[in-house]
């Protein structure tokens, strides 16, 4: 458990930035979805900018990193895809 605490704070303190970025991207996100409240087309419009941009950013990462792999590309992916239809179909019916 302490590695993976003294992993974590490094990850944090390496890519911060990149880290900040993902977290303002997602404050954004939110803002977003609660800004359009009602209108389905652009939630859902809004909700595919921000997967997208989290593929993007992921990808990114890994090439600053340089750990980009296939595998890693397929999971952010299917991360990005899973979150779409979960809210998609479950909170944004």
């Amino acid at each position: 458990m302490r590695q993976l605490k003294i992993y974590i704070q490094s990850e944090f303190r390496k890519y911060s930035l990149d880290y900040l970025i993902l977290l303002t991207s997602g404050v954004f996100f939110l803002s977003a979805v609660y800004l359009f409240k009602g209108e389905k087309t652009s939630q859902f419009f809004v909700l595919l900018s921000f997967v997208s941009f989290y593929i993007i950013w992921g990808i990114y990462h890994h090439v600053i990193d340089e750990t980009l792999h296939l595998k890693t590309v397929v999971e952010y992916i299917l991360i990005g895809f899973c979150f779409l239809f979960f809210l998609k179909f479950i909170i944004l019916p």
